[in-house]
């Protein structure tokens, strides 16, 4: 498998465009992220500019080290950022990711911006980078997220208890999602095809 880790990959549809995270993106995305409802279950607990700057370093740092792939969402409907995703935990050598980290300005929740971010994810990983699975993850607390997983065709694989320790202390059980690339077509046309 090709290390996609130092190309500039932008994904694209009718919706969405994910752009490779760079430092111009801190300002729109800060706007975003200083509302704490979205860190209300990850490990990340963002509560100040300082803490986001960490994050969005700690972020770009994995791109330079090939660990984590990280884009900023741009909606094209609303015409701003949205949020931010990536593939984290990659894998080259088993041909794996995770889809992770991503996380909506609540505003555009529920209004199709995750789904076709995962479509382009999904289908890039799976018919570009010709990966055998992806996975994606969450706390066993975040009943929405868990939801929004299974519903773009993903199986829940099972709890890892005591998994995670967030900033704050709060030990977190995780929620494992998985999809394999046999999967991939039945899912792409009942899922994202109607």
């Amino acid at each position: 498998m090709t290390d996609f880790t130092k190309q500039t990959i932008i994904l694209e549809n009718h919706r969405a465009r994910l752009e490779p995270l760079e430092e111009k993106h801190f300002i729109p995305l800060w706007e975003i992220a200083k509302q704490e409802e979205l860190w209300e279950f990850t490990t990340a607990k963002i509560n100040s500019e300082a803490a986001f700057r960490r994050y969005v370093d700690t972020a770009l740092q994995e791109m330079k080290d090939g660990l984590s792939y990280v884009w900023a969402i741009f909606d094209k409907e609303q015409n701003k950022y949205g949020g931010c995703t990536r593939y984290g935990n990659i894998s080259l050598l088993h041909k794996r990711v995770e889809i992770g980290w991503t996380w909506y300005d609540p505003s555009l929740q529920r209004t199709g911006l995750n789904r076709n971010c995962k479509l382009l994810l999904l289908s890039y990983g799976f018919e570009e980078l010709q990966l055998n699975r992806i996975e994606l993850r969450t706390s066993h607390l975040n009943l929405k997220s868990q939801k929004a997983i299974e519903g773009i065709g993903a199986t829940k694989e099972g709890i890892l208890r005591q998994h995670m320790i967030a900033e704050n202390g709060f030990v977190r059980d995780t929620v494992y999602f998985g999809m394999i690339k046999q999967e991939w077509p039945e899912i792409k046309e009942r899922i994202f095809n109607k």
